[in-house]
């Protein structure tokens, strides 16, 4: 026969809640765990979308190089063409590796991580006693 609410203990009522608590935590992360599953096929295909989309940049890229160089070879020998387009090539990716490595240099390396982290640990540890000085220096 179910006891009324009033007639329950709190023993079983705490139970009960505990047993409430954790089916809701174990829905939460199911739920979770479907989302993470339907977000991440949602990131790989437009992953690989992306991809396919660079490397058609890129041929497109180097047929705008080729283009470009018989345009100049209308003045110029072909060699002569072709040899100023690689050149324009060149001083592009010297200047991003340029702008790259400054763009290195100013890396932080963390420091707010690590001053948290000191903070959290100087919590945490207990502060030592500090002993009294004495006048004669012993």
């Amino acid at each position: 026969m179910p006891q009324t609410p009033e007639e329950e203990s709190l023993g079983s009522l705490v139970a009960q809640a505990s047993d409430h608590i954790s089916t809701l935590v174990r829905s939460e992360i199911e739920l979770a765990k479907a989302e993470l599953r339907f977000d991440a096929k949602r990131v790989g295909t437009a992953g690989g979308l992306f991809a396919a989309a660079a490397f058609m940049a890129h041929l497109c890229l180097i047929l705008a190089s080729f283009t470009f160089a018989f345009v100049l070879a209308q003045w110029l020998p072909n060699w002569v063409a072709f040899l100023i387009v690689t050149a324009v090539y060149l001083v592009a990716a010297g200047l991003a590796v340029f702008f790259g490595m400054r763009r290195l240099k100013g890396l932080a390396g963390m420091k707010r991580t690590t001053r948290s982290i000191k903070g959290l640990k100087e919590i945490a540890t207990p502060e030592k006693e500090i002993e009294p000085v004495t006048s004669d220096g012993a």
